[in-house]
């Protein structure tokens, strides 16, 4: 199966279902009752007997444990945070049947480049916070304007607010990066630039692969993850051994 022919395997499930290609925008709106159950839960934490003495080397000490527990059940304005972080365009799309979030943050520059930058583990979109800013309009922090981008930030499948459930297929980092491929052309771009950093590097890399002929650069910072990825092996002629071994990073 080609690249290509895997690809828009996602993008054949969206066809038909008008819902699934449109971009809607999103907020971070917690329930209160979430809120108000995590409090309650850290508050009812049942502490652990330790030896006088063990500092880390047992662990995270209990002292600290306990402080770090006081300050998010009274210390932690979650709400304020939310607030902070709803302050960033952030939108979702449905592709391959899950929602992917994303930032999205359109250059003031009409001949800005759009670029994707993608998180590593554990992390979200919200490590890129400080840079948005200076990418999307760096007249305005001091830089030139011919450098402006418009900026994508997806939240990587299973992190933050694309959750993917259970669904087979999001540990492949290949199938990562065709969502991405995907997404940049639902968005109308191109033509791109790519940044990845951690796991996002490796997400990075493949789409300079999946999609050489959008990808104007690509830019690491750090080494991807060692984790399997390409597309789906193709079962046919395999002998039986070969075959489960197939099947099984099919289901990666």
């Amino acid at each position: 199966m080609s690249l290509w022919n895997e690809s828009f395997r996602i993008a054949a499930y969206c066809r038909g279902h008008e819902r699934n290609t449109q971009i809607r925008p999103f907020r971070i709106e917690i329930p209160q009752a979430d809120l108000d159950d995590l409090r309650d839960r850290l508050t009812r934490t049942r502490w652990p007997a330790v030896a006088p003495g063990a500092g880390w080397f047992r662990g995270v000490p209990l002292a600290y444990l306990k402080e770090l527990a006081d300050y998010w059940t009274h210390g932690f304005d979650w709400r304020a945070q939310e607030a902070r972080l709803n302050e960033i365009p952030q939108y979702v799309t449905t592709i391959g049947d899950k929602d992917i979030h994303f930032v999205h943050v359109r250059s003031p520059e009409p001949g800005a480049l759009p670029m994707i930058l993608t998180h590593g583990w554990p992390s979200s979109p919200i490590e890129f916070r400080d840079v948005i800013g200076p990418l999307t309009d760096p007249k305005a922090h001091g830089g030139d304007s011919a450098d402006a981008f418009h900026v994508v930030i997806p939240s990587l499948p299973g992190y933050g607010f694309s959750n993917t459930g259970q669904q087979e297929g999001w540990g492949n980092i290949f199938h990562v990066a065709q969502t991405w491929a995907e997404l940049m052309k639902r968005l109308g771009y191109e033509r791109y630039a790519v940044q990845g950093t951690d796991v996002g590097a490796g997400v990075a890399g493949l789409l300079g692969m999946v999609a050489a002929d959008r990808v104007a650069g690509v830019y690491l910072t750090g080494l991807g993850a060692g984790a399997p990825f390409g597309p789906p092996i193709e079962l046919d002629d395999l002998n039986e051994a070969d075959r489960a071994r197939a099947e099984r990073f099919n289901l990666l």
